[in-house]
């Protein structure tokens, strides 16, 4: 049974998204999963216990729209002492079901008919759907390997009276790379005296290596009273699935996307709200987060030495770039195919991230694995030949 009719369907063009193509293959080869981005180790105990006595302690119902205040608290505090920033739980902190839907609220509650947005590329796969959902017109900038970093001259250039906003990301996913306290002073000056608006996609922000803090516009005054920032519990906590994230913004941009959000979600998930703000009362887990994922990098890229492709840099997230142009010229999406069906090794090709599927023969991995996978997927690299 189908529809007979015309039908005229939004995203004419958007097929299953990579991630859950890539995942699929894997599945279907029985290969090593290093292309969706998720953790295949165990979240603390202590969270799933949280989430059990919140169950049984009656937390079953709707959450208040805004989130549950203990929750939108401690997501204030943290931003005081890692950034400085005072946000207003009550009027400034929001709680949504999973970062990708804080992005899309982000985006419906001020981007309309013909205003444009500059998109930063590669870029998370999200972005540029939404935009165009809402009318809005998708305006790349292009990043280059092997540093990918912003042009911020070459961004001025994009900028005219239909701008509405500029989509930014650090950590940055699919590069592993980072924008620096000077990004964001060139960003604070690209965007002055203009009413352009700021979406700063930070859900990787507790992961960075190094001793590279992070730079959220929340340290920057005059870029955070026009941001948006979203943030996400799931990478921070080994918690995907339980898709909970939560958006910061001063108090005329939070009251724009609660109008929008309570009709798309209107609430996120209860008993996880409560464990997860009694969990962040009982100490600073998200401290652990980077060290851990510094020694899984570490040892990834460690055991990778000796390939014929080429490390790019790794300042945060949990994914390692791989170049391979010295070892194929097949295309990255093709290639990522085929090392999952004759290799056993599951990657994303990064030339997805972008529009017009911009192709620097680059693979992106993710390391957020044990270090079994992680052996295991280092000995299927360093085993190809082609």
């Amino acid at each position: 049974m189908h529809f007979e009719g015309n039908l005229p369907a939004k995203l004419p063009s958007a097929g299953t998204t990579i991630f859950a193509t890539m995942s699929a293959l894997a599945r279907e080869h029985n290969a090593i999963n290093l292309a969706q981005g998720f953790p295949d180790f165990a979240c603390s105990p202590r969270l799933i216990d949280l989430v059990e006595k919140a169950m049984r302690d009656g937390h079953n119902q709707y959450a208040p729209m805004p989130g549950i205040m203990a929750l939108r608290e401690q997501v204030a505090i943290l931003a005081e002492q890692r950034y400085s920033a005072v946000y207003n739980p009550d009027t400034e902190v929001t709680i949504v079901p999973g970062a990708t839907l804080g992005l899309y609220a982000c985006i419906s509650a001020v981007v309309k008919e013909d205003d444009e947005v500059i998109i930063v590329e590669p870029a998370y796969d999200s972005y540029i759907p939404a935009v165009e959902m809402n009318g809005g017109k998708a305006v790349f900038h292009k990043l280059r390997p092997p540093n990918y970093q912003i042009d911020w001259q070459e961004m001025r250039k994009l900028i005219n009276y239909r701008t509405r906003m500029i989509i930014i990301n650090t950590p940055h996913n699919p590069t592993g790379t980072i924008l620096s306290a000077a990004d964001m002073l060139k960003l604070e000056k690209l965007v002055e005296d203009t009413d352009i608006l700021i979406l700063s996609d930070e859900v990787y922000e507790h992961i960075l290596f190094d001793g590279i803090e992070h730079q959220s516009v929340a340290r920057f005054p005059k870029l955070a009273r026009r941001s948006f920032i979203v943030g996400s519990f799931g990478k921070t906590y080994h918690t995907t699935g339980w898709k909970t994230g939560y958006v910061l913004a001063p108090e005329n941009l939070t009251a724009a996307l609660r109008k929008v959000y309570q009709y798309m979600a209107f609430a996120a998930n209860t008993p996880i709200q409560h464990a997860l703000a009694a969990y962040m009362q009982e100490g600073n887990a998200w401290e652990e987060v980077s060290p851990m994922y510094q020694k899984k990098r570490d040892l990834f890229r460690q055991m990778l030495k000796g390939g014929t492709f080429k490390l790019l840099p790794c300042q945060g997230t949990y994914f390692q770039l791989l170049a391979y142009d010295k070892l194929s010229q097949d295309g990255d999406v093709e290639l990522a195919r085929r090392w999952t069906i004759e290799a056993g090794i599951a990657s994303v090709p990064v030339s997805v991230f972008y529009h017009d599927k911009t192709d620097h023969k680059v693979l992106r991995f993710c390391f957020a694995k044990t270090e079994d996978t992680l052996e295991k997927a280092a000995r299927a690299l360093l085993a190809i030949q082609s």
